[in-house]
């Protein structure tokens, strides 16, 4: 690998403390600076007892970052929060014109980096465009400051240089686009009601095994990355329990503090998670699970979700300690440990819709039999002198169409 290969752009990053719960959202932002393909620079922190209007942060801490970035070059600076569009272009001044992007900025600058499908990248670009859109005010050297680099993949430099009508128009068009794709999901969704498939969604917060936990159960071949964010699309593959197949649906992962409009612009790919008949809400037992488990409940009320859920501990070979809250399915997605019982679970979840029983189908009735076969899931077959002694799985709708056989 050569020099300019190796070079990474440096991000440094504006703290602002409020209460203790602010160490963990820095240490996000450390690691999704090493999502972006950046560097963490360091940190200048700030207690915030009066947001400043102007620049949120008292001129005399941007007087001591601009000091300490002098004589630096390629340094982007995060404010870890979110900024309004004067605020961005004041600190900007002040730190003698250096880039400056927000926690949202850098989020939607990896959720571009990820995107595979042609749903994703629409939902990034018309993101982006509803987040930069407002902070088209300035002119030349303002827009420019915004281009390149960290902070704005996706539409580009090119695409914010345009006027602010066919930005509008681009909204419009990528709305339109992605109304059509989310009404082709809720035809797809119909359909597996109808179909009587059960979903299974993974939800959580990002980099806590979903996608390990997704290729494990299912078999599926679903990128796995030690990274925020490493995968955006959903992603949708079939697996079985006792026979009975059931549709496990990945979704994005969550983060404290994730803005709220971010949210409302995924919502229709984390409309599978609303959708679910059960979610399995991921956590690292050996992380914050704590944290983790509240920030997705939290994130999960604020969409509507009603779902019943299990809470599921992932990296339990390698948790520091064992105590977790009651009820909670420990497991490793990476070395198999606990999986059984996982699926044990989930089944258990839906004890209300499925009847074991065990039928006599005489020989003379197999013609009617073979007609409601398809309802049924057969455990085991044994042929006797009379009949075909079968036990089976019945989902409780199609119970009475089994009565006359049911021992």
């Amino acid at each position: 690998m050569n020099e300019k290969s190796e070079k990474r752009e440096i991000v440094y990053v504006i703290q602002p403390v409020y209460g203790q719960s602010d160490r963990a959202v820095h240490d996000e932002a450390v690691s999704l600076i090493e999502s972006a393909g950046a560097s963490y620079g360091g940190t200048i922190y700030q207690n915030i007892r009066e947001v400043n209007p102007a620049t949120y942060v008292g001129e005399g801490k941007l007087r001591e970052l601009k000091e300490r970035l002098d004589g630096l070059d390629d340094v982007t600076v995060l404010f870890n929060g979110e900024l309004s569009p004067s605020q961005t272009l004041n600190i900007s001044a002040a730190l003698d014109g250096r880039k400056v992007i927000d926690r949202t900025t850098l989020i939607l600058d990896i959720f571009a980096l990820r995107a595979a499908s042609s749903e994703g990248k629409l939902q990034v670009e018309l993101a982006q465009l509803n987040y930069l859109y407002p902070r088209l005010k300035g002119k030349g050297g303002a827009l420019s400051r915004l281009g390149g680099g960290i902070g704005t993949r996706g539409p580009g430099e090119s695409q914010l240089e345009t006027d602010r009508r066919h930005i509008r128009a681009r909204i419009r068009s990528l709305e339109k686009k992605l109304a059509e794709t989310e009404k082709r999901r809720s035809l797809q969704t119909e359909r597996r009601k109808k179909e009587r498939i059960k979903t299974v969604a993974l939800v959580g917060y990002t980099n806590t095994g979903k996608s390990t936990l997704l290729n494990a159960v299912t078999g599926a071949d679903v990128l796995t990355k030690d990274a925020l964010f490493a995968t955006l699309d959903p992603t949708a593959r079939a697996f079985e329990i006792e026979g009975v197949p059931f549709l496990m649906v990945d979704t994005v992962g969550f983060l404290q503090a994730l803005p709220h409009h971010l949210i409302e612009a995924f919502k229709s790919t984390l409309e599978s998670a609303l959708n679910c008949d059960l979610a399995l809400i991921v956590c690292d037992a050996a992380g914050e699970y704590e944290l983790q488990l509240k920030t997705t409940l939290d994130t999960l009320q604020e969409m509507g979700f009603t779902a019943p859920y299990l809470v599921v501990m992932n990296k339990c070979d390698v948790a520091p300690n064992g105590r977790f809250p009651r009820g909670t399915v420990c497991i490793s997605a990476k070395t198999g440990r606990g999986l059984d019982e996982l699926k044990r679970r989930i089944f258990e979840a839906f004890s209300d819709k499925f009847v074991r029983a065990e039928l006599f189908v005489p020989y003379a009735c197999m013609g009617e039999y073979g007609a409601l076969r398809s309802r049924l899931v057969e455990q085991t077959v044994e042929y006797t002198e009379g009949g075909a002694k079968i036990s089976a799985i019945i989902p409780a709708i199609y119970r009475e169409n089994f009565l006359k056989f049911i021992k």
